[in-house]
């Protein structure tokens, strides 16, 4: 795992923005962002710093929700072009020093799929999940409209019907339990590698794997499923050893030993990410826990959850791979959420930045944009209690019609654009030197030009509560305070410490004085 990580040092250099491809640039005034759309913004992210872009799905769908219902893996959904235009993309990305990686859906198909569709018409056909009565009173059981009859099993909503990866347990009462090397499960394999395959011949860098822990049900500590992906993992070093695999997986103790490059915190699996974002307010689960988070202005947080998983993610990965650290995503709440608003979230950045993770930006956090609650479901956003479209409303651009995004009417825009009249813009920001998105790609740039600051570098946590004060690679130092009120902490040995980016932070008399939602980075003298 080692040799395959120094043979990935790009991934270890970058800085991944997350791009929402419907709702970031329309480049024909239908309302719906668009691959050419992102070419022509592509000069920002170059500006901002960011080195690799993730596109959630934009394979041809019924989008049912939101691209995560797959038609045609090999096709780019005609909302957002051509395969010629995701070729033109990948091109213009690269020209510019960026890398492009799509979003992959292995767990499960849109109904309209070919091979579902031939599935359901064709007994004994097992790339799918199929019992001939209600396996359960479980809702993932959807009866067949197919000349086969029966019942197919579904991930989320009816019209996704799992790939069949086979069960890691059999079950007598159970008989369509299949083994995960009967023909159905490894015909699937061999799709899955020829779709990566197809992708990575024109140019993709890599893929982040939705659900990537899932894909063999009924599978104890994942065991099969992390044998799978440990055969892809080899296949890739062998035939791409260039190409990344980031998991959805949400546990890095487990998701990096099984092959992937990277995993991430995620919100609903494990409470190390909703310890620090989390303020119990936009989108709302089922793994809700009402529990205060750091980055909040009542500063009743605490870093004790993430530094715990943080260290058991990095024992577990022994230097195999990386934890990714996001802002946000297409799922979970924005930065910039309920009370905390956009002048309060640069201490996140700062966080982020500078902590040895991978940093993962979601596309509009840069400028503080909020998570707009209220919102009408768009393409299955309203998933059970969780309001994902909060998250999901077009890029903000400029002070023009539609914010910039799009020509297209209001009322056809994919979702509305926030109403606030002080709505921040790429635009306006770009021109304030004390901006947040001036202070995030100042940071992007500090950590890129610092190597100590970025994911290779030893971490040595000095101060646990407000602030948060770190080292890193004994030659900088990181100070955070996540909350409103001021706060101070102990520090020796930092007399004559050179700032490099502060905001509120003043080192003096043996102790660093913070003011409300600031940071500090520091290049300490040398010993």
């Amino acid at each position: 795992m080692s040799q395959s990580r120094t043979a990935l040092s790009w991934l270890s250099d970058a800085v991944l923005y997350q791009i929402y491809p419907q709702s970031f640039a329309d480049s024909n005034g239908d309302g719906i962002g668009d691959l050419a759309g992102i070419v022509e913004r592509l000069d920002y992210l170059a500006w901002l710093g960011v080195d690799t872009v993730w596109l959630n799905p934009c394979f041809a769908s019924e989008f049912g929700d939101g691209g995560y219902d797959v038609v045609d893996y090999l096709s780019i959904a005609p909302r957002y072009g051509t395969n010629e235009d995701a070729a033109k993309l990948i091109d213009a990305a690269s020209s510019r020093g960026i890398r492009v990686m799509f979003d992959l859906v292995p767990g499960h198909t849109s109904h309209r799929h070919p091979w579902f569709q031939e599935s359901a018409n064709t007994p004994g056909d097992h790339r799918y999940i199929w019992s001939d009565r209600i396996a359960s009173p479980m809702r993932e059981w959807i009866p067949n409209q197919g000349a086969r009859g029966g019942f197919y099993r579904a991930n989320f909503f009816p019209i996704q019907p799992a790939l069949n990866f086979g069960y890691a347990r059999s079950d007598e009462t159970e008989p369509w339990r299949q083994p995960v090397d009967a023909d159905g499960p490894m015909a699937n394999r061999a799709a899955l590698r020829d779709v990566m395959a197809f992708w990575f011949d024109r140019g993709v860098s890599g893929f982040r794997v939705d659900m990537a822990f899932s894909l063999v049900k009924d599978d104890p500590g994942q065991v099969e499923t992390g044998n799978l992906w440990r055969q892809m993992r080899e296949w890739i070093d062998r035939s791409y050893p260039h190409c990344a695999l980031l998991a959805e997986w949400g546990d890095p103790r487990s998701s990096i030993p099984a092959g992937f490059h990277s995993d991430f915190f995620l919100h609903f699996d494990g409470d190390a990410l909703r310890s620090l974002w989390d303020n119990n307010t936009g989108s709302i689960g089922p793994w809700s826990d009402g529990q205060p988070c750091y980055f909040d202005p009542d500063g009743k947080g605490s870093m004790e959850t993430f530094l715990t998983a943080w260290n058991e993610a990095e024992a577990a990965a022994d230097g195999g791979g990386l934890v990714a650290l996001p802002t946000a995503n297409h799922d979970f709440s924005r930065l910039t959420c309920g009370p905390r608003t956009r002048d309060m979230v640069a201490p996140a950045f700062a966080f982020q930045l500078t902590w040895p993770s991978l940093p993962v930006i979601y596309y509009g956090d840069e400028i503080g944009m909020r998570y707009l609650p209220g919102l009408p479901d768009k393409e299955g956003s309203q998933l059970d209690t969780q309001a994902r479209q909060g998250s999901r409303t077009p890029m903000q651009w400029d002070d023009g019609p539609n914010a910039g995004f799009s020509t297209a009417p209001a009322d056809r825009l994919y979702l509305p654009i926030d109403p606030d009249p002080d709505r921040p813009t790429v635009a306006s920001a770009q021109a304030t030197e004390t901006s947040l998105l001036r202070q995030v790609r100042t940071l992007i740039h500090l950590r890129k030009q610092t190597p100590s600051l970025g994911a290779d570098a030893p971490v040595r946590v000095l101060h646990r509560d407000y602030p948060f004060v770190y080292t890193r690679g004994d030659s900088h130092l990181v100070v955070i305070n996540g909350c409103q009120e001021p706060a101070r902490a102990p520090l020796s040995d930092a007399d004559g410490a050179r700032p490099l980016a502060v905001h509120g932070v003043e080192i003096t008399g043996g102790e660093v004085r913070t003011q409300g939602f600031s940071y500090g980075i520091f290049e300490l003298p040398a010993s």
